[in-house]
């Protein structure tokens, strides 16, 4: 949810939790004393802020709850709770300035032990190049739960912010012996040996990183610059090649930019102190971000960017968190600070139009996709996405024609390819003819068997047309064993029944599908069809009427008012209307 227009926002939520507090205590007068009060009471002045707060966090508007918590904390600073939230979401919104002071507070008044402040004041005092500060800090942080792992990585690059290589090598130690985390250790041994100009001991813990299988776009990244800037041009150049080989189904990654990159005189992945610890905050970031722990994420990478604000890596990954929240204006701005990178620009730009669809700003999104095109004119993934903007904004003769450009550029089609077939297959099946869609259905299903969207599309087209029946029920079957809580699937093998005569297992999976979807027009149809068939015919109407109330495609209302016409003899007065005004 996305709360714009704040001031409007305010003006009807503040209202609406003033009567909430008005209706709330007229409910909760008691007659007599109550044996115990357990109500965790807001104190009134900022109880408004304070749930307007709350509100919009569970909203997603982060932005809007750290005003809303920052006027109730103004109200009430001594609040503790208020403090805290207040400074996280501070920090959550990259408020960073008003984060600081609460921080302090926190760390000196009311939670000596609040991880996140301490966090914070560590980057601020690095930032200030008050080391030592820093380091008293730092043992300050609690020995569970993520600062477990963050504070070995903040040890070792203070160490070397300090000239202690030896001393970062052994702060780092905890991390060899926790499992999972191998590969991290070796990369931040490879980048402080690096940085410490030992390059022997950097070329043995960057081999030592890149055998994870397969090794991440960062670790390629710090390894080939190492090779580039220690006279292996060629080694540098062969990793790159390697990489992009190994992703050329990723169309997320600018493949010719990264095999270019090895030539370009890289600087190296992290050139100070400052940057490792930045690096270290980012992964970690990135790691919550995969747990979907977004809230703790964001937090982490905000942190990442005050050490280095010029960060490509996490930069993309603040705007895809922006995005997860809905909010892909502030989203486009962190993916278009990113365009320039060799690596991450293409990305960073794929993820802008993504973002501009969902804003409705079609022509932009179009416009920036058919640039990437034809600046590229051997890469699909563009077309594809314009395909998919035009199908979906039901423009399907365009989208096909998309579809068709970004096939033509691919010369040999393989397993991932197969969405690009039903994408046009969707377009076809709209506009026609359908034997072409039926073609690119089978050929999708031929590059990838087990597809649960192409399984029930095919079946459930075919169903439809009765055409092809056990096939089809076969298909739809496999997809349902795919995705068991489909309602869509389940609703497309309940019609499947219906159309081969079984009608009573077709109430069954009908009534499986309206569980899951209970307001999806198309389900409340077949539902309804089913139920008359079996006898059900008061059930039946309030099915169709369910599917009148909820649909907007015109084809489907006209046949269900049909239905209802024809059939509302058995009650006139479920259909809701007179026959007549049908």
């Amino acid at each position: 949810m996305d709360l714009r227009g704040l001031a409007c926002w305010r003006k009807w939520l503040w209202l609406g939790v003033m009567l909430a507090g008005v209706s709330g205590a007229l409910a909760v007068m008691p007659n007599r004393p109550a044996a115990r009060d357990t109500t965790v009471e807001v104190p009134a002045p900022q109880a408004g802020a304070y749930l307007a707060g709350r509100f919009a966090q569970r909203a997603d508007d982060w932005k809007a709850a750290a005003d809303f918590m920052s006027d109730a904390l103004a109200q009430d600073p001594n609040d503790p709770s208020l403090l805290r939230r207040a400074f996280v979401l501070d920090l959550d919104d990259g408020r960073i300035s008003d984060a600081l002071p609460l921080a302090r507070r926190l760390t000196r008044q009311d939670d000596p032990n609040a991880p996140l402040a301490i966090l914070l004041l560590i980057v601020d005092d690095v930032v200030a190049g008050r080391l030592d500060d820093a380091d008293g800090r730092l043992g300050t942080l609690p020995t569970d739960g993520i600062t477990k792992y963050t504070s070995p990585l903040l040890a070792g690059w203070l160490a070397v912010a300090k000239g202690q290589p030896k001393a970062a090598e052994a702060a780092l130690a905890p991390l060899e012996a926790t499992q999972g985390l191998g590969v991290l250790y070796a990369l931040h041994r490879a980048l402080i040996s690096d940085v410490a100009n030992d390059p022997d001991d950097a070329a043995h813990w960057y081999d030592e990183a890149l055998k994870d299988s397969p090794p991440t776009l960062r670790v390629v990244q710090a390894a080939g610059s190492f090779l580039q800037r220690t006279g292996h041009g060629d080694q540098a150049r062969a990793l790159f090649a390697d990489f992009a080989k190994d992703n050329a189904s990723n169309g997320l990654i600018d493949r010719p930019a990264l095999v270019e990159e090895a030539d370009l005189g890289l600087t190296p992945a992290v050139a100070q102190a400052r940057d490792g610890m930045a690096e270290s905050l980012f992964e970690l970031a990135s790691f919550l971000h995969q747990e979907e722990s977004d809230e703790m994420a964001m937090v982490y990478a905000r942190l990442a960017l005050v050490l280095r604000p010029q960060f490509p890596l996490t930069q993309l990954l603040v705007g895809d968190i922006l995005v997860n929240r809905n909010h892909d204006q502030e989203a486009l701005l962190q993916y278009q600070a990113v365009v320039s990178d060799p690596a991450l620009g293409w990305s960073a730009r794929l993820r802008s139009s993504e973002s501009l669809i969902r804003l409705g700003q079609l022509d932009q999104a179009a416009a920036l996709l058919e640039a990437m095109a034809a600046e590229h004119p051997d890469r699909a993934e563009p077309l594809v996405r314009l395909g998919d903007l035009y199908r979906s904004d039901r423009k399907d003769a365009e989208a096909i024609k998309a579809y068709d450009r970004a096939l033509e550029r691919i010369p040999h089609l393989e397993e991932p390819h197969w969405a690009i077939l039903y994408g046009r297959a969707a377009s076809y099946e709209r506009i026609g003819p359908w034997e072409k869609a039926e073609q690119d259905l089978l050929a999708a299903l031929a590059l990838s068997k087990d597809q649960a969207t192409v399984l029930n599309f095919l079946g459930y087209s075919w169903v439809d047309k009765g055409i092809n029946l056990p096939q089809a029920r076969t298909m739809i079957e496999r997809a349902v064993a795919l995705q068991p809580k489909n309602g869509y699937i389940i609703d497309s093998l309940g019609w499947a029944l219906y159309r081969m005569g079984d009608k009573d297992g077709a109430v069954t999976q009908l009534e499986r599908a309206i569980e899951l979807k209970p307001l999806d027009p198309t389900i409340n149809d077949h539902l309804g069809d089913a139920y008359w068939a079996v006898g059900r015919q008061i059930e039946a109407l309030f099915q169709w009427r369910r599917s009148l109330q909820e649909s907007d495609e015109q084809e489907l209302s006209d046949a269900v008012r049909k239905k209802l016409k024809e059939r509302s003899y058995v009650d006139p007065g479920i259909a809701g209307t007179p026959n007549g005004a049908l």
